[in-house]
């Protein structure tokens, strides 16, 4: 009898142990990324025990909620916005790791005609042949795209077509709505819509690159279990699931 209340004991304290470990994590993580995390994340909660609690958005905006005191215990988010919080003590540079790159694309709606865009020409003409172009104002695209339109000299041309997108809409589900005649944005960011299609990579000479660093928190009340997570992010099985995404590694 004694023998079977030790052993219940030892049950009880290697339970308690382990739920003790286990953690919570909240993470901000870019569009980008969104969907890499939802088939990712059920593996890393199976293996470590723990669980995350996700913020999917541009990363402008996610920086914004981070620095108005969001909590907050890992972030995934462009180079800039990684960097400018880590200046102001609100991510921590050690253990920063560059999680996945992206290339930019365009999209239209599934089963529409799709424009050659594989030279600059091409792509040129395709912008000035459609209705409509959609993009996230506030996406790591943003900025690029609107230098992109002044450095082929079409601003003016496409100045009445452009529909300037909110995060919660983003631009393959404004193309795959009918919103939008092409989006531009994150390759990653078109695949997951069964409504549009990729109609390729921007061009080689003017193609845009994002790096997705992650970075823990300064304030996290979960950092062990935040780094756990970065880590998971580098396995190869993790790598697996972001090139089926549209994303390169690191």
């Amino acid at each position: 009898m004694r023998m079977v209340a030790a052993i219940a004991a030892a049950a009880t304290l290697a339970f308690g142990a382990t739920a003790a470990s286990a953690a919570e994590i909240k993470a901000l993580i870019s569009n980008a990324l969104k969907s890499t995390m939802e088939e990712a994340v059920p593996e890393f909660e199976k293996t470590s025990g723990h669980k995350l609690s996700i913020t999917f958005g541009a990363a402008a905006e996610l920086k914004a909620a981070i620095e108005k005191g969001a909590p907050v215990d890992v972030a995934i988010l462009t180079t800039a916005t990684t960097d400018d919080l880590i200046k102001e003590g609100k991510l921590v540079a050690a253990g920063r790791v560059d999680i996945a790159r992206s290339g930019a694309g365009v999209a239209v709606r599934k089963g529409a005609r799709k424009p050659d865009i594989s030279t600059t020409a091409g792509f040129k003409q395709a912008l000035l042949d459609a209705k409509s172009i959609g993009f996230v104002g506030a996406g790591a695209t943003a900025p690029y795209i609107r230098s992109l339109f002044d450095k082929l000299g079409i601003a003016e041309e496409v100045k009445g077509k452009l529909k300037v997108l909110p995060a919660t809409n983003p631009a393959a589900n404004a193309v795959a709505n009918g919103e939008a005649e092409i989006g531009i944005t994150q390759i990653s960011e078109i695949l997951p819509y069964a409504g549009a299609e990729l109609v390729g990579p921007l061009p080689p000479d003017i193609q845009l690159y994002t790096v997705y660093p992650a970075a823990v928190a300064a304030d996290s009340k979960e950092p062990a279990a935040a780094n756990a997570l970065i880590k998971y992010l580098a396995t190869p099985a993790a790598i697996t699931v972001l090139k089926s995404k549209g994303l390169n590694p690191g």
